[in-house]
């Protein structure tokens, strides 16, 4: 309820602006009020004080001199952003002590309003290479320039609808009774999510979008992936010993060099991890979560040997675990992972008392995502469960038959033994998700945050959401802001994205997801794949979504900026109803055995269609990954020489 109310309190404001104690920012069209940065100030927040002048100027018409350092002497009125020594004398009464990571303050007095948040940054490390780019202005926690989009989105009413489209409300004064508004997230690693867009990695398309919608500046990155993925090659001629005991006695690098496990209770081990980890930080110290994960492949070759199996609880879950020519029944190996993570964990408090490092484990797969019998992580160890109910009825993967609430289990069971959790679904594709369909399901997102969120979650990472905007906006959208608040009213705010979005035509494109929700619950209810989605977005269904999309039109045929926007979720609209047009002519032509040329030479032709829909419309889709599709797996059974 927070982001309407605070936008009706803005509306009330503005209209009362000459009534005493009023702070008014812009009058009449007229700025009344500086930006003020604090001297210093690093890229990323400097950025987010210059885009708060625009959208003032977007709102009101007039732009907000930005001034860096504080001014002589101090204006009658000002907009101060980051904390400034000069503030204590400004605002007696609060405390600008921020005890909370990424925590954000955004008050107004009479005279000045502040916006400002928990900053930590290394001045020698604010240009450092991202997985693939390189990033300009890295800091470890961004509480200014997320203090800076919150307000401008609860207060200034601004709605970052989907990349390159944004709703502004123009209002002439911007004025505000005083106030004292404090955030701080719980879920603090949230680029995970939408980690094609995360800093330092430009596979995405939505970087911009995701900034705002305080996603990519976080302050925890947790991944804990597969951390010895390299150790065969580098340690196995010198240290044979690293590596996990098979039952023939062999230390063999079973099953393969990329995916071998290793010896968890070998002191060696520990050792050389701690040594990695202390080589890392020496080029990245900006870093604090270090993964220990056993590498994939999560049910074979883990070691025998003694000291490593009386780690294990002896009333852990059974597991059908698998070494080379061999495959038999063993107890959950949870307490061994934690276990070694909490040695990690111990050593590094050790080696670095001064600094709060962390160990990251995956918690994965059916030979550990099962919380431990007896072992507990200690305060430095994050645990990554990949419990796989997003999006999903049932996990998907190896475990395709495990209901879902199997996997919400796992995550509360964890919760039980730590406050350190990370939510690291790999999503799959159940109903086209991977192929740009309207794989949606908005209520069960809601549901699913607040969830997580009641049971410890601190960070997300999503195995993957790949930008395709044109089919699933709303979907992106709902995720993006529960990430930074859970525990907000999905419905309202889901209601007001509507209404924001699409003015007249709001009911219209209401119903429209809607129906496009109900149908994708009946295609998982049914327990089809997205190959059968042409027996649930049926002729009729696609009619109906058709005919909800013409009276959006008709609604904004003269209101250009919803008109825009109505036409963009057509866009998705004609690229399902193509590739339900293509699925139908390549299961005639599966069915014939690849014999019917006629359905063969009828899919050829509306692929031609949807790939001049893709070259017309590139922002609809994020054509990196939909490129080739006669070849990409994630369109196979869609295009008729992509053969299941």
């Amino acid at each position: 309820m927070r982001r309407l109310s605070y936008f009706f309190a803005l509306v009330v404001s503005v209209t009362a602006s000459g009534a005493p104690g009023k702070l008014v920012l812009v009058e009449d069209g007229v700025s009344r009020a500086p930006v003020v940065v604090f001297e210093g100030t690093p890229p990323m927040t400097r950025r987010a004080a210059e885009e708060l002048a625009q959208y003032i100027e977007k709102t009101s018409g007039a732009k907000p001199e930005v001034i860096e350092g504080e001014p002589k002497p101090i204006p009658e009125h000002a907009i101060w952003v980051g904390y400034q020594p000069a503030l204590k004398r400004l605002f007696p009464k609060i405390d600008f002590k921020f005890k909370h990571p990424e925590e954000i303050l955004i008050a107004a007095n009479g005279n000045h309003l502040v916006i400002a948040g928990r900053d930590r940054w290394d001045p020698d490390h604010l240009i450092v290479q991202g997985r693939n780019s390189v990033i300009n202005g890295k800091q470890s926690e961004y509480g200014t320039a997320n203090a800076v989009y919150t307000f401008l989105e609860d207060y200034l009413g601004v709605r970052w609808l989907w990349p390159g489209e944004e709703d502004v409300v123009a209002e002439k004064t911007i004025a505000f009774a005083p106030f004292e508004f404090r955030y701080h997230p719980q879920i603090r690693q949230r680029a995970g999510m939408f980690r094609l867009s995360a800093l330092g990695d430009g596979r995405g398309k939505s970087h911009e979008w995701t900034r705002f919608q305080r996603l990519q500046l976080d302050s925890l990155y947790a991944g804990a992936g597969h951390a010895f993925g390299h150790w065969w090659d580098k340690y196995h001629v010198d240290h044979p010993d690293y590596f996990a005991l098979q039952p023939d006695g062999t230390r063999s690098g079973f099953p393969t060099p990329g995916k071998v496990k290793m010896c968890q209770a070998n002191p060696g081990v520990w050792g050389q991890w701690l040594a990695n980890v202390g080589e890392r930080l020496k080029t990245h110290p900006w870093e604090i979560c270090f993964s220990a994960s056993p590498n994939d492949s999560w049910h074979r070759g883990h070691c025998i040997c003694r000291r490593c199996r009386a780690w294990d609880h002896p009333d852990g879950a059974s597991v059908m675990l698998t070494w080379q020519g061999l495959s038999q029944e063993y107890v959950s190996l949870s307490d061994r992972q934690v276990t070694f993570a909490n040695i990690l964990a111990r050593l590094l408090k050790r080696r670095y008392p001064n600094r709060k490092l962390y160990v990251g484990m995956h918690a994965y797969g059916g030979a550990y995502t099962r919380a431990p019998v007896e072992a507990v992580p200690d305060d430095n160890v994050i645990i990554s469960v990949v419990a796989c109910f997003f999006l999903r009825k049932t996990a998907g993967g190896r475990a395709r038959r495990v209901p879902a609430d199997v996997h919400r289990e796992y995550f509360s069971d964890w919760a039980k033994v730590t406050s350190n959790l990370l939510w690291r679904p790999n999503t799959g594709s159940p109903a086209g998700w991977q192929t740009g369909l309207p794989d949606i399901a908005l209520a069960q997102t809601m549901q699913d945050f607040r969830f997580v969120a009641e049971n410890h979650c601190i960070g997300l990472m999503f195995d993957t959401v790949w930008e395709h905007w044109a089919t699933q906006a709303p979907q992106y959208y709902v995720m993006a802001q529960l990430a930074w608040d859970p525990r907000q009213d999905g419905p309202v705010m889901l209601e007001d994205y509507y209404r924001r979005a699409f003015g007249p035509a709001y009911e219209e494109i209401k119903a429209y997801w809607t129906l496009l929700e109900e149908t994708r619950e009946e295609l998982l209810k049914k327990g089809l794949t997205r190959q059968d989605m042409p027996k649930v977005y049926t002729k009729d269904v696609m009619a109906r979504a058709g005919r909800l999309l013409d009276r959006s039109a008709a609604k904004t045929v003269d209101l250009p900026k919803y008109a825009r926007r109505v036409a963009f979720v057509r866009i998705g609209y004609d690229y399902t109803r193509l590739l339900m047009k293509a699925r139908a002519q390549i299961a005639r032509y599966e069915e014939s055995k690849y014999s019917d040329m006629q359905a063969l030479e009828k899919a050829l032709a509306v692929w031609e269609e949807v790939e001049k829909l893709w070259k017309d419309n590139p922002s609809g889709f994020n054509m990196l990954f939909l490129r080739s599709p006669d070849k990409n797996s994630r369109l196979r059974g869609f295009h008729p020489y992509n053969r299941r």
